[in-house]
């Protein structure tokens, strides 16, 4: 079977490896614990913990996975039971594994876009009509709900999308999520939704978990856990049949998870209030740095979603393709953020509200970058 290729990962993974890459601004992971850091921000003994590790048993976990993961991941939702959890290789196993499940050949599927690429990509790959539902700039990447009620019909398997938006952090009032299961329930498809920045919010963010039966999210350590290096992912699902094929299609792909990986995750996830307390500390401090950024240059950029996750959509004024924007930004000052072709969104990028190292010189650097784009005659009025 052929796929197109995984723009994001396969052009943002080798440039965050690459020697020119001096500021990372690209990604949307909160800033990453280290494992002391994790049992300073947890309270609980490291000393226990590395005493507990000398003996522990390497072998294949739980099948089903580690009882104590799923419990503490059960809390982060309001009618969720542990046995509605199927954990996976991070986030992008348990995105494949709903893809692959549950689409077939037949089916049609509506992708709100901008998108992960997985939830347009693997579809159109198994051979499924693919509908798209742009949230457009001029509503500030809100959601017209209407078009998604009238792109969806009897043949509709699935809508997918993710809740906070990746990447312009768009988020979907409950009104607009109860809206989407009314359309969800009357054409009996699903409601697919990728949750990786959901709770960043000091508010209780809802979930599609707790509002449709037909609803399946799915989530990870990476993203608002600062994890992203134990690959826990997990898929909630209600319906008892459609989790068993779910199972049965992640024991293809990984048999089972990683014994540390899932251990060590619910530890966090124990003491998650803490965790999220942090998260939130350093996008809202980075947050106000970028918005202080982007007043200042007016001239030449502009964002505008009300952002709930963990990165700004950038839209900028210049002569150049994203792609190239951003190459020659690396190449040239250092600096690296993604470009918006990656989401199909054109004279745009990606920028980290997540991560604070080096942030106001990496900002600095975009400035003088853009100052010789301008010079070099690069410079498109906004009327233009």
């Amino acid at each position: 079977m052929r796929i197109d290729d995984f723009t994001l990962e396969n052009w943002l993974n080798p440039a965050c490896d690459s020697e020119k890459n001096k500021i990372y601004l690209g990604g949307s992971c909160v800033s990453p614990m280290t494992v002391e850091e994790l049992f300073q921000v947890t309270g609980e003994s490291m000393e226990d913990f590395l005493e507990e590790v000398k003996t522990m048993d390497l072998g294949y976990p739980r099948f089903e996975g580690t009882p104590r993961t799923k419990a503490a991941l059960s809390k982060l939702y309001k009618t969720v039971k542990p046995e509605d959890i199927v954990l996976c290789h991070g986030g992008t196993g348990a995105n494949a594994t709903v893809c692959y499940a549950l689409i077939e050949p037949s089916d049609n599927v509506v992708s709100i876009m901008p998108n992960y690429q997985q939830f347009f990509s693997i579809p159109k790959a198994i051979g499924a009509e693919l509908r798209e539902v742009d949230l457009l700039i001029k509503d500030g990447y809100r959601l017209d709900v209407s078009a998604v009620r009238a792109a969806v019909d009897k043949n509709t398997k699935a809508i997918m999308f993710t809740n906070p938006n990746n990447p312009t952090g768009s988020l979907l009032t409950e009104e607009e999520m109860r809206e989407l299961v009314d359309i969800a329930k009357s054409a009996d498809c699903w409601i697919i939704c990728d949750e990786m920045y959901r709770g960043l919010d000091e508010e209780y963010m809802p979930s599609f978990a707790d509002m449709y039966d037909k609803a399946i999210v799915t989530a990870s350590s990476s993203k608002i856990y600062s994890m992203a290096g134990t690959r826990v992912g997990w898929i909630v699902c209600k319906d008892p049949e459609v989790r068993y094929h779910l199972f049965n299609w992640r024991s293809y792909d990984s048999i089972c998870g990683g014994t540390f990986d899932e251990w060590i995750f619910a530890i966090a996830l124990e003491h998650v209030d803490k965790i999220f307390a942090r998260s939130r500390a350093i996008v809202n401090a980075n947050k106000k740095m970028i918005d202080a950024w982007l007043a200042r240059n007016k001239k030449y950029l502009s964002q505008y979603a009300e952002a709930h996750g963990t990165t700004y959509l950038v839209h900028y004024n210049f002569d150049v393709p994203a792609e190239k924007f951003c190459d020659d930004l690396l190449d040239e000052k250092g600096v690296l953020v993604c470009h918006g072709d990656c989401f199909y969104i054109p004279h745009s990028f990606r920028i980290t509200l997540s991560h604070g190292e080096d942030l106001e010189e990496g900002l600095r650097l975009i400035d003088e970058y853009m100052a010789e784009l301008e010079a070099q005659g690069k410079y498109l009025p906004p009327e233009a």
